[in-house]
């Protein structure tokens, strides 16, 4: 009876510290959770499924030009105003690089979704390139926003990378079914982004390094396994992921990449653009977004992080979050930045207090 007295006891320490958590002194560098008060606990992870609980895990069947098919999605935790859709890169990797999300969106009430594209994933694979198509993926997110009730008085959709030009895209076209908009780490003009490859990030590589790959370039040799040996510690080590090895996250995503979605749309390398994708430019349709949009870079990322931070000056209620220590993987390289201008982000549009222009 004692060792259950004392596990009762701490049980009920546990409940109350939950419980009371959100109200702490926060120590240095912990983001800030005070304003507007997360929901509580109880509420935050109370029960949404009926029936058998499989986790938040909704299957929703997708209609497509070839058909129907099937994409995976996990809903975290439970917020009725606060609803953030992910939008994972590659284009082809998963879902699994957004599981850092975890750490810091609950502790705060947020809800959010893992979401695996076509031919992503858990998410079937048509292997059809005739699908890997930027205005079908539109309607795609578009199905999976309607068979999960999502609406203009809760959804947020967080694009990273890839995601990000998916994530505008939809916006242009259904931003009226917005509450926000976050485009993490993607610049809205393909062009742009292979000058700043080419101008910028190339300039920094050893002129020897660089001579190599533009040789393998040449001759189309991408599956040369020394594109990806001086890749990797030149280029994306630097400004892809700055934390090597990788979070373990990040490299289990990136071990499953659809190969033929990502060269169909991106190209061989993240070093520039070469696939569908080469000439799209929305800069000039920016002025067009009136729902309230962050745009998210890193200093040290493959995007240009000025051009990032010019989208929330072109957008009509834009902010900008640049992380000084960040690449393009900001949400691990430079978490606490990360974290912190997005959770005020998120607050600022459910309180109504967006200053477009501002740089969190």
């Amino acid at each position: 009876m004692p060792a259950f007295r004392s596990l009762r006891t701490s049980a009920a320490l546990l409940s109350a510290l939950l419980f009371a958590g959100c109200n702490q002194p926060k120590s240095p560098g912990e983001i800030d959770t005070a304003t507007p008060a997360a929901p509580a606990v109880a509420s935050y992870f109370a029960p949404t499924e009926t029936g058998v609980q499989d986790g938040g895990v909704r299957v929703i069947p997708i209609s497509t030009p070839k058909g129907k098919f099937n994409v995976w999605t996990k809903t975290f935790g439970n917020n009725p105003k606060i609803k953030v859709l992910l939008l994972n890169g590659g284009p082809g990797a998963t879902h699994e690089y957004f599981e850092c999300f975890e750490n810091f969106l609950p502790q705060e009430g947020i809800e959010f979704i893992y979401y695996d594209q076509l031919g992503c994933g858990n998410s079937d694979n048509p292997k059809d390139t005739a699908m890997w198509s930027l205005p079908r993926y539109v309607e795609e997110v578009e199905q999976v926003r309607q068979a999960l009730n999502l609406t203009k008085d809760n959804f947020y959709v967080l694009g990273h990378s890839w995601g990000g030009i998916l994530a505008a895209e939809y916006a242009f076209k259904y931003q009226q079914n917005l509450k926000g908009l976050i485009i993490s780490n993607m610049m809205m003009s393909c062009p742009d982004y292979g000058r700043y490859a080419d101008e910028v990030l190339a300039k920094q590589m050893k002129p020897e390094v660089l001579a190599e790959i533009r040789q393998i370039e040449a001759k189309k040799d991408f599956s040369n396994p020394r594109y990806m040996g001086l890749l990797e510690p030149n280029f994306y080590a630097e400004h892809l992921c700055r934390i090597v090895p990788n979070p373990e996250p990040v490299t289990r995503a990136m071990s499953k990449l659809n190969q033929s979605l990502y060269v169909t749309m991106q190209g061989p390398s993240e070093f520039g653009i070469s696939g569908k994708l080469v000439n799209w430019n929305r800069v000039p349709d920016l002025p067009k977004l009136s729902v309230p949009v962050l745009s998210i870079g890193g200093k040290h990322d493959t995007m240009d992080p000025a051009h990032m931070r010019m989208i929330a000056t072109k957008v009509q209620r834009g902010n900008s979050l640049i992380c000084p220590e960040g690449s393009h993987m900001s949400m691990y390289d430079d978490q606490q930045t990360y974290f912190k201008g997005l959770l005020t982000f998120l607050k600022s549009v459910d309180a109504g207090t967006v200053k477009p222009g501002a740089e969190l």
